[in-house]
């Protein structure tokens, strides 16, 4: 789990520097922007966007995996299941 969430956040730090890169540092002519330029930019945006919901999807399952459950909902488990009858 740690080497896909690894992954995902190198390829995202290296999305978020090519669009800040391409936005910077890039030439534009003045009166508007070249259409490969602005198809480039429309794709890293896309890509980041998909990689922040998986990289939010990778945290937040180990987080939900890693959880202890209380005695309370433990309980509850046994009751539900029969093995725990009053």
């Amino acid at each position: 789990m740690f080497l896909i969430g690894a992954v995902l956040s190198i390829v995202f730090l290296i999305v978020t520097l090519g669009i800040t890169y391409a936005l910077i540092f890039v030439t534009q002519p003045i009166g508007a922007q070249a259409p490969n330029d602005a198809a480039f930019i429309d794709l890293l945006k896309t890509l980041a966007i998909f990689l922040t919901g998986s990289l939010g999807g990778v945290l937040a399952s180990n987080g939900l995996k890693d959880k202890q459950k209380s005695e309370y909902e433990k309980a509850i488990e046994r009751r539900l299941s029969g093995s725990d009858t009053p």
